[in-house]
């Protein structure tokens, strides 16, 4: 059906079309869901043998799926096609609402039960995951469906089919079962590991499907890519014309990381260089972001860098055709020796900057072979599993190099090196594969044990179920990678909880630097007042130059901090100071009878008060500074009389500076550019940048908090703690000097595998 729904370019009710996405949809989401809801009763099954004390709640459960299967399913698409129905009528049903509504029941408002509302806090989280990986084909879907339903606009609440929708019918769909909490639970987690992708693609299909029948077409249709730019420039042809700019296309969760794209892309540039008209330069290849290209350039490096990074002699050359290479087999049962019991040396070479990881693995594995009668003189590796455990060591000598991992937190990721060679040689994907649960699970474990020193009990406990996963991966990992996707859904949830509570840390640093800003806002202004009046005319007696600067000062910055400049205590405590230097003027007038400071008692009581001084304390405090005055003007100094002693009390400090970041050497900000600061100073709060020390490690900042006093950037680290503040201005001079640059949130695994081709290629520019 290719046609144009409304050929003035407006939108309207067309029920042509939305029968076409109708039909696209529904019954794909309902045959995937049910699909996926095949195979949940064996992994209840799984989850039993494991359980202890539960397992006869999964068994129940993997009973009760099976009975009621078709009931599930039909009321999972029942859901949908409600939703789809209000779509047509022109009154998009809201998912937010459906919710609302069946938690009020038929008899009014009522409490939901905890095991209800964690249900729907699942279904939920689903609904985020699936918005998260597929935000760009969604948000084309919701306007070209409000198009054809002629609704003025569609959100993730509103789309029939969206994320929050299909959540509701999760809900809807196990609602009746008889299902305790955590099998429910486990359920619906179990639909955001199988189901969520599937989900994706049926939003791709539909998506592509309406605007092939014409609806606003104009919004996915990507330019052409820069590489294949470059290769027609290579071949010596005219270079295409650039096309108008279209919106982006959606990022398919399974596509090759960011990292893979830059290097594929500079790859295919470098080799149509070298075989320009020759062979067409890669006329018939794949494209560049193809994971197979990615892998085979990859390979293609390693060989042609490993004379450099390797001191192979040329007996070692010479004997490589008399060995054999150790099988697959054999490989396997050397790593999963070393997973179990890792020797002495590769214990070592991870805490040993100097080592390379890559080299000292291959040397164990060779060693290793010895256990299984394997004469290592009579052996070598193969090539594939060669490039694997030197793409694995590399990884991780970038990452223990570059990161914040010390310590514990070293050792404990350094365990996970044997596990992921063993990945790799299984599963060449994870690369290259965003979503691969052996990455997520690697991005998860790093961002936890970065800048864990374990200070804190939260830090502690979150440490301690690092190493809960890593031993149960070391001891449970043999040659299936489902163990990665089990331990990643825990440990995320885990790690969540740790998040909120970085998110309360945060708000506590930026609060805490609020108030260091004002105390020193306070601070500076009191002394500004305070030098005013001291330097104003003559040498002032003792007793008043000891009230002003000590219990005086005290009690103004104290009104500043809290009630600003403009504070009724502030302005009293100003006054005060005037009319006690009057009273010395008038008493270097030698005018005597004079009831000293008679007006100022209550003020000059509450100052004192302020620093602890009460009582008589206080009225001997105030006759010190009245017999002084009297002494000045009989011209009899041996009459003025000193303060008491008066109680310790801290003033308070300007807030020091911790952050190494600043450390800027002799540059000066004097000569910053006016637009580079402005840069800066535009900046968004949550952005992220990396900040390099001396030593070249590198820590993430996030800018938490921009002061409105002193226009100064607040950032944390990933345990939400202030490490830096800084002015634009001094942002800019850590820029010029290496130490700052933008951060690419691509996770430990892809910033890893970045420096990792850095290495292998030092000639070309570092890619961040």
């Amino acid at each position: 059906m290719k046609s144009s729904p409304h050929p003035s370019g407006h939108p309207g009710h067309n029920p042509g079309l939305l029968a076409l996405a109708r039909d696209a949809a529904l019954p794909a989401l309902s045959s995937a869901f049910d699909k996926a809801l095949a195979g949940f009763d064996d992994e209840l099954f799984n989850r039993a043998e494991t359980a202890g004390a539960s397992q006869l709640v999964f068994l129940d459960g993997m009973r009760e799926l099976r009975r009621r299967r078709e009931d599930i399913t039909l009321r999972f698409g029942a859901h949908l096609k409600q939703a789809w129905e209000s779509l047509e009528g022109g009154t998009p049903l809201s998912a937010e609402l459906v919710l609302t509504q069946a938690a009020q029941g038929d008899g009014g408002l009522s409490l939901l039960s905890e095991h209800d509302l964690e249900s729907r806090l699942a279904v939920r989280n689903f609904a985020s995951v699936v918005l998260r990986d597929w935000k760009p084909v969604l948000a084309r879907l919701d306007r070209r469906l409000a198009w054809v339903a002629g609704v003025d606009e569609m959100d993730a609440s509103s789309n029939p089919v969206g994320p929050e929708h299909i959540g509701v019918a999760l809900h809807e769909a196990f609602s009746t079962c008889d299902l305790v909490a955590e099998v429910r639970l486990v359920l619906i987690k179990l639909c955001e590991r199988e189901f969520a992708a599937q989900v994706g693609r049926i939003y791709r299909d539909v998506d592509e499907g309406l605007a092939e029948a014409g609806v606003m077409p104009g919004i996915s249709q990507p330019g052409r890519p820069a590489a294949s730019r470059a290769a027609a420039k290579a071949r010596h042809e005219p270079e295409p014309e650039p096309e108008p700019a279209r919106e982006a296309e959606p990022e398919d969760p399974q596509s090759a990381p960011a990292w893979a794209r830059r290097f594929t892309e500079r790859w295919a540039r470098h080799r149509s260089e070298l075989q320009a008209g020759a062979h067409g330069a890669f006329g018939d290849e794949p494209a560049p972001n193809g994971q197979n290209m990615v892998l085979e350039a990859l390979h293609e490096l390693l060989a042609q860098t490993r004379h450099v990074r390797e001191d192979a002699t040329a007996a070692a050359q010479v004997a490589v055709g008399q060995q054999r290479p150790l099988s697959q087999h054999e490989m396997m049962s050397v790593l999963s020796l070393l997973q179990a019991t890792p020797t002495a040396t590769l214990r070592a070479a991870v805490g040993d900057e100097t080592e390379s990881l890559a080299q000292r693995l291959k040397n164990e594995v060779i060693s290793g072979a010895t256990r299984l009668g394997v004469d290592p003189s009579q052996a070598r590796l193969d090539p594939q599993d060669e490039d694997a455990i030197d793409l694995v060591g590399m990884l991780f000598d970038v990452m223990l190099d570059e990161r914040e991992l010390e310590g514990r937190s070293r050792e404990l990721i350094g365990r996970l090196v044997v596990p992921f060679v063993k990945v790799a040689m299984l599963d060449r994907r994870m690369f290259v594969q965003k979503t691969h649960p052996a990455r997520k699970l690697l991005n998860s474990l790093a961002e936890a044990c970065e800048g864990n020193a374990g200070e804190s009990q939260a830090e502690r406990a979150l440490m301690g179920k690092v190493e809960e996963i890593i031993d149960r991966l070391i001891a449970e990992f043999n040659e299936n990678l489902a163990i990665f996707l089990t331990l990643e859904e825990e440990f995320r949830d885990f790690l969540a909880q740790h998040r909120r509570r970085i998110e309360i840390a945060e708000r506590r640093a930026a609060e805490t630097q609020r108030g260091q800003e004002k105390l020193e806002m306070a601070r500076s202004r009191a002394a500004a007042e305070l030098d005013k009046r001291l330097q104003a005319g003559a040498p002032l007696p003792a007793a008043i130059g000891d009230f002003l600067r000590q219990p005086w000062n005290h009690h103004l910055t104290l009104g500043l901090l809290r009630e600003g400049e403009d504070g009724a205590s502030v302005g009293e405590a100003l006054q005060l100071a005037d009319t006690l230097l009057e009273e010395v003027a008038e008493a270097h007038r030698h005018i005597v009878g004079k009831p000293w400071l008679q007006s100022c008692q209550p003020a000059l009581r509450k100052v004192f008060a302020s620093v602890g001084l009460h009582g008589e304390g206080s009225v001997a405090a105030v006759d010190a500074l009245h017999d002084t005055l009297q002494a000045i003007a009989e011209a009899r100094p041996e009459l003025e009389r000193a303060l008491p002693e008066l109680p310790q009390v801290a003033l308070p400090t300007a807030p020091v500076q911790e952050s190494p970041a600043l450390d800027l050497g002799t540059e000066k900000t004097e000569s910053v550019d006016v637009a580079d600061a402005e840069r800066y100073r535009g900046m968004a709060v949550g952005t992220w940048l990396d900040f390099v020390d001396k030593d070249g490690k590198v820590q993430a900042g996030k800018l938490s908090w921009v002061s409105p006093i002193s226009s100064r950037l607040l950032f944390v680290n990933r345990r939400g703690v202030r490490f830096c503040v800084a002015s634009p201005e001094e942002l800019v001079v850590m820029e010029r000097l290496g130490r700052l640059r933008p951060h690419l949130d691509d996770g430990a695994f892809d910033t890893a595998m970045q420096g990792v081709i850095d290495r292998l290629d030092p000639q070309q520019p570092t890619l961040h």
